[in-house]
C-alpha cells in the first residue's frame, strides 16, 4: 500500500508519526511519503528516519488576530496545489494526519482527490488544524475518550478511540547511569521542559538544586540554548538536548519533572514511570486538560507553573513516594492505527 503521512509544526505531531512509520515498516511491503513543510522540524526528524519527504508550502493557523494571518492564508491555495501534485505523482491510496497547520493542505488535496483521510488527536482538546481536517475524515482516532465530548454527534460517528501511537522504547538503566556520569545508590530525577516554556521549569530547578541534590541525581534537558555553566554541582547532569539516548535516560530516571504533552506523558506511562506534571499554560489549555487525565488515571501530581521554591520541593518529595503509577494499564495505540491505515480502500 501507499501510504501518506503527514504532519508538523512542532515535534508533538512528528513523533507519533515515528510509531506509526515504525510499525509500517515491520509489516513491510508498503511505499511510505511524509508530506510536511519546506523546513519545518518534521523535515529533519523524517531525514533522520530516512522516509521520502516532500515539502510543501504552508500558512501558519491562529486563535487570535495578528497581520501575519493575511500573509500567511496566501500560502494555503498554495500549498494545496503543491499538496495535490505530490499525492498524484506518490499514486497515495491513504492519508494519515496527526495535525499542525501543515496538515490542512495535505488533507483538503485527499479529499479533493477522493483519497481515504485517518487524522488522529493526541490531546484532550482538539487542536485548530484538526478541527478543520476532522470535517474531511473518514476516520477520527483519539487518544483520549474524553475527546468526544468536544465533537458534534456527525463528527462522533467517525471516532475509533485508539489510544496514542508510542514508539517501541527500549531503554538500558545502566547505560543511562553511565550517559549521565551517575552511580546505581541514588534516585535519579530527570526534568525535561518540553520544546516550549522550559526556561521556567529551568529557573525553578536551579533555585531548588541544593535541596533536590540531597535527595537525588538530577539529568536536567534545559534546551537549545539553555545551559547553565555555572552549575558543576556532582551528581548534576545537563543537557541542551538528548536524542539517541533519551530512552535508555527514561529506564534509569526513578521520576521525571515533565510539562504536560501529550506524547512524553504517554510515553512516561507506558514505562510506568512516576511523574510530576507542570503544564505549560499557553494555547487552548490542553497541557492542562492532559495532565488533569493523566492525574486522575495514575494518580500523578500536577502543579502550577506559578509556583515558589518551597511548593516545587515538596511537590518533588510527594511524587517520589507516589506508587499509583504502577497500576497504570496504558495500551499503544499504534498497532490498532496501523491495522485502520492498511484497511482503507481509495
Amino acid at each position: 500500500m501507499r501510504v501518506v503521512l503527514t504532519g508538523g509544526g512542532t515535534g508533538g505531531h512528528v513523533v507519533p508519526n515515528v510509531a506509526i512509520i515504525e510499525d509500517i515498516r515491520r509489516r513491510g511491503g508498503h511505499d511510505i511519503l511524509y508530506i510536511g513543510s519546506v523546513d519545518g522540524v518534521e523535515k529533519k526528524m523524517m531525514e533522520k528516519e530516512g522516509v521520502q519527504y516532500a515539502g510543501v508550502h504552508v500558512g501558519k493557523l491562529r486563535r487570535y488576530f495578528s497581520w501575519q494571518n493575511f500573509l500567511d492564508i496566501v500560502k494555503v491555495p498554495m500549498g494545496f496545489l503543491e499538496a495535490i501534485n505530490v499525492l498524484k505523482k506518490f499514486r497515495a491510496e491513504v492519508v494519515f494526519s496527526k495535525g499542525g497547520y501543515v496538515s490542512v493542505p495535505v488533507a483538503l488535496a485527499a479529499r479533493a482527490l477522493k483519497i481515504p483521510i485517518i487524522v488522529h488527536e493526541s490531546d484532550v482538546s482538539v487542536g485548530l488544524a484538526n478541527s478543520l481536517c476532522f470535517k474531511f475524515a473518514d476516520l477520527i482516532c483519539l487518544s483520549f475518550s474524553e475527546t468526544k465530548k468536544y465533537l458534534s454527534l456527525k463528527l462522533q460517528k467517525k471516532v475509533v478511540v485508539t489510544g496514542s501511537p508510542i514508539r517501541k522504547i527500549h531503554g538500558n538503566k545502566d547505560a543511562g547511569l553511565k550517559f549521565c556520569g551517575f552511580d546505581n545508590y541514588r534516585p535519579v530525577l530527570l526534568v525535561m521542559g518540553g520544546s516550549q516554556g522550559a526556561m521556567q521549569i529551568n529557573k525553578i530547578v536551579d533555585e531548588s538544586l541544593d535541596e533536590l541534590l540531597k535527595k537525588f541525581q538530577i539529568v536536567h534537558i534545559r534546551g537549545r540554548g539553555n545551559l547553565n555553566i555555572g552549575i558543576k554541582s556532582r551528581g548534576y547532569a545537563q543537557f541542551e538536548y538528548i536524542d539517541k539516548e533519551l530512552f535508555d535516560v527514561y529506564a534509569a530516571a526513578d521520576l521525571v519533572v515533565t510539562r504536560g504533552g501529550a506524547n512524553s506523558l504517554f510515553e512516561l506511562a507506558y514505562m510506568k514511570k512516576k511523574a510530576l506534571i507542570i503544564p505549560l499554560n499557553t494555547g487552548r489549555g490542553e497541557q492542562n486538560l492532559n495532565a488533569e487525565v493523566f492525574a486522575g488515571k495514575l494518580g500523578w501530581s500536577v502543579l502550577s507553573g506559578n509556583m515558589l521554591k518551597g511548593d516545587f520541593i515538596n511537590a518533588v518529595m510527594m511524587a517520589e513516594k507516589n506508587n499509583m503509577n504502577k497500576t497504570a494499564d496504558i495500551e499503544n495505540g499504534t498497532t490498532q492505527i496501523v491495522d485502520l491505515i492498511l484497511k482503507q480502500k481509495r
